[in-house]
């Protein structure tokens, strides 16, 4: 049996390290002073030989980890070779205290507490909670209630994090170490100087514009605000209004109304080839009232966010008067903006998700891989049809039919044929080559999509609608704008990942 090396070449060199720092501490190398004769200085003698170094403040919701190491090994490299070439060098080192994580950790330890107190039987994995967290970065269970106070964190974890980075043998003045937030109002007096100054300059200014919003903070929840979803941005939607023109039987009530299924697509510019729309069987529908006397069908969670961008009567609100299945509005005839069919039919898709857009989807089966997938079986198979309750009418007379052409690729040599013929209907095309079959060929529908989409808007020249002959990439947002000033579509955002 092979015995465990021992620790003392660690140890020795560990010896060295600290002792060496105990000769930094003592000299003082790592203080940075301007020189006695500052003031009488010219700008130029002033500027010659410094060297600045700082590091993006870390975030003081937890320790620091091997990633603060590694990027600060940089700073510390290049702190050391400047001031070993004469320089005088500054290296200061603070830590990120504002923002919402925080505040939103401490809040999540309350919450835990008093649902632990009313759910008592309720299984619950501890590591995930923000109290096993904290646990298991070190800190005492005796100790973790004090962390429902946010300032606690600042005490708390910024003390910590220095004595990580002194015991790393940072090359930093620690003097010059601070916090943010208005617990430091020195710090906190120079950002309100620094934005008052910006705004009597007309640098900044009051206004909305599209960002990911924390309904329970009243605020927009920026990058370093979030405990998931870092990096998550909005999300353009074009929002079409489907005309709900011949009601089922469950939704008779509102036979007087503006009714409309409302379907949020990426892609506006091929709403010319609509042949059907797509809804989930087992999806759970609201009916909204929205402004100018209209009723908006979609997921609940869409209609939320619609309330916190000016969509409904008043922010932050929706008035929901009825719930319908996904089942129930199968077969349901629409009237679709741009389509050239008078009357498209509601059917299923079951690869819809209910937490992206509104739960409704366009289909254009010329473009859209699934989507022609999807209508060629029920197209081709009863027996799908019987199974999903698909009427052989409400597809029999639609075929898909070329909007944008992909155009081919010439040969450079003078003479030569050319590379490859245009592609009318992309979609099609790539269905046949792939040997898709069924809207459950997931993984090929998905390679399919990206390159479909990419070749349609990058490429793609429109054959069919108001912009003929015009680029794709260019016409767009022509045809977006289109639908929004006749007020068949509005734009919508949502992040494009989860966000907590």
């Amino acid at each position: 049996k092979t015995e465990p090396k021992g620790n003392s070449r660690r140890d020795f060199l560990r010896k060295i390290e600290t002792e060496m720092q105990a000769i930094w501490d003592e000299k003082k190398v790592n203080q940075a002073d301007a020189p006695e004769d500052y003031s009488s200085m010219s700008f130029e003698e002033k500027n010659k030989g410094k060297f600045f170094n700082t590091f993006p403040y870390p975030y003081t919701n937890g320790r620091l980890h091997l990633g603060h190491a590694y990027s600060s090994s940089k700073n510390e490299f290049a702190t050391r070779f400047e001031k070993m070439r004469g320089k005088r060098v500054l290296f200061p080192f603070s830590f990120h205290c504002t923002g919402m994580p925080i505040a939103a950790a401490a809040k999540r330890l309350v919450l835990e507490k008093k649902f632990a107190e009313e759910e008592k039987s309720a299984k619950v994995d501890k590591s995930k909670t923000q109290r096993g967290i904290l646990e298991s970065m070190g800190v005492p269970e005796d100790e973790i209630d004090n962390f429902e106070d946010p300032e606690y964190w600042l005490d708390y974890f910024t003390p910590k994090g220095r004595a990580d980075l002194q015991v790393l043998g940072l090359n930093t003045d620690w003097r010059r170490s601070f916090i943010t937030t208005p617990k430091n109002p020195y710090y906190d007096s120079f950002i309100r100087w620094q934005f008052n100054l910006l705004k009597a300059r007309d640098k900044v200014v009051f206004g909305k514009r599209p960002a990911v919003y924390s309904v329970l903070d009243g605020q927009p929840c920026a990058d370093h605000d979030r405990s998931q979803g870092e990096g998550a941005v909005p999300q353009e939607y074009t929002a079409v209004k489907l005309r709900v023109i011949e009601l089922p039987e469950e939704l008779k009530e509102y036979e007087d109304k503006d009714l409309f299924l409302i379907a949020a697509t990426l892609r506006p510019e091929t709403m010319y080839g609509q042949t059907n729309c797509f809804v989930l069987p087992d999806g759970n529908y609201g009916i909204f009232k929205m402004p100018g006397d209209q009723y908006f069908i979609m997921a609940e969670r869409a209609a939320k966010n619609m309330a916190y961008q000016d969509l409904t009567e008043e922010f932050g609100k929706y008035e929901q008067v009825g719930k319908v299945k996904g089942s129930v509005l199968i077969g349901t005839p629409l009237k679709a903006p741009l389509s050239k069919f008078e009357k498209i039919y509601t059917l299923p898709l079951l690869t819809i998700s209910m937490n992206k857009g509104t739960g409704v989807v366009t289909s254009v089966p010329s473009d859209s891989p699934t989507d022609y997938a999807t209508l060629m079986e029920y197209k081709n198979k009863a027996d799908v049809r019987k199974k999903l309750k698909v009427e052989e009418e409400w597809v029999k007379d639609y075929e898909p039919f070329p909007i944008i052409t992909i155009p081919g690729e010439e040969s450079k040599e003078e003479g030569k044929e050319a590379l490859s013929e245009p592609i009318d209907m992309i979609a099609v095309d790539l269905c046949k080559k792939m040997k898709i079959k069924s809207q459950k060929d997931v993984k090929k529908l998905e390679e399919a999509k990206d390159i479909a989409y990419k070749k349609g808007f990058n490429q793609g020249v429109f054959s069919y609608g108001d912009f003929i002959g015009e680029k794709v990439s260019v016409a767009k947002d022509k045809v977006k704008d289109m639908l929004v000033e006749t007020g068949d579509a509005l734009i919508y955002f949502e992040p494009d990942k989860k966000v907590i």
